[in-house]
């Protein structure tokens, strides 16, 4: 069911019984705590029984519960204000510790990941970026951090990277004036979506640049306006956004970009080790000093 949730229950509502209404009730109220709790315990927040918290999961469309709940709980992702994030996050952690949690919670975020990524967009998308005649890099607020990761090393591969990192939509526009065929756009946006990500995105793809998206799913505006679309699983722990994931599959893009141009990428080292040592780039460990 791709449709929003909420709006499915409200446009429902004269539908359901004296039950399925309290946890529709309850779901419009509080959904960003409700996406969060099992069958049980939300049964038990309305009194209703177990059984038919699944009922109503079935009746709104779902195949079961935990159907309804992933849904409820990408719906809310891209809604939540960082106050609702932070008390979300409070609620799931409970007594747990925090630590054990959010590294488990990363580790199965990256199991996700390689479940669910579509290997064949894999390879063309690094297909593309290698034959690239021009190749523009935008990510924005959280997701700067993986843009300049990316952009960093592929410096290093390509002498026809644009890391596109202006501040304003006008700004971002004029960055991106002369693309067009033969060019390639990758996009990097997760809840909440950066709205100049998305813009820059549409008016590559309307230039006939080809674009990839580094996002969350098939959902996410940016994945819209991509020729391809590389999903990696994430997850807010409180106000912040884990990027893990994302950055384990940004971390393969640009293993398997090099081995495509494992010629070109061999004397480029060389020259660059050349003028790291001469000009002392590294510190070298205390080991190597003795």
């Amino acid at each position: 069911m791709n449709r929003d949730i909420l709006a499915v229950i409200q446009e429902n509502m004269n539908t359901f019984s004296k039950g399925q209404k309290r946890i529709a009730n309850y779901i419009l109220e509080s959904y960003d705590k409700a996406a969060f709790m099992t069958a049980s315990r939300l049964g038990k927040r309305v009194n209703v029984s177990e059984s038919t918290v699944v009922r109503f999961a079935a009746e709104l469309g779902y195949d079961g519960y935990p159907s309804m709940q992933k849904s409820l709980q990408k719906m809310i992702r891209n809604r939540l204000t960082s106050v609702q994030r932070i008390e979300v996050a409070n609620d799931r952690i409970g007594d747990q510790n925090v630590l054990d949690m959010v590294l488990q919670s990363d580790i199965e975020k990256i199991r996700l990941t390689l479940e669910d990524i579509d290997r064949d967009s894999f390879d063309k998308a690094t297909d593309a970026i290698v034959a690239a005649r021009r190749i523009y890099i935008i990510g924005v607020r959280s997701s700067a951090a993986i843009a300049t990761f990316l952009g960093f090393y592929f410096n290093l591969l390509f002498d026809n990277v644009a890391m596109i990192t202006a501040n304003t939509p006008s700004e971002v526009f004029e960055s991106l004036l002369r693309v067009g065929e033969g060019d390639v756009v990758v996009g990097i946006s997760f809840p909440r979506y950066s709205s100049r990500a998305v813009q820059a995105m549409n008016f590559a793809r309307d230039r006939g640049a080809t674009t990839i998206a580094i996002t969350d799913s098939d959902a996410s505006p940016l994945a819209v306006s991509s020729k391809y679309t590389l999903k990696a699983r994430s997850d807010m722990a409180s106000f912040v956004d884990s990027l893990v994931a994302p950055l384990s599959l940004v971390n393969a893009l640009l293993v398997e970009v090099s081995r495509k141009k494992n010629e070109d990428l061999s004397k480029t080292f060389q020259t660059l080790e050349q003028i790291w040592e001469e000009y002392g780039v590294y510190q070298k460990a205390q080991d190597d000093q003795v």
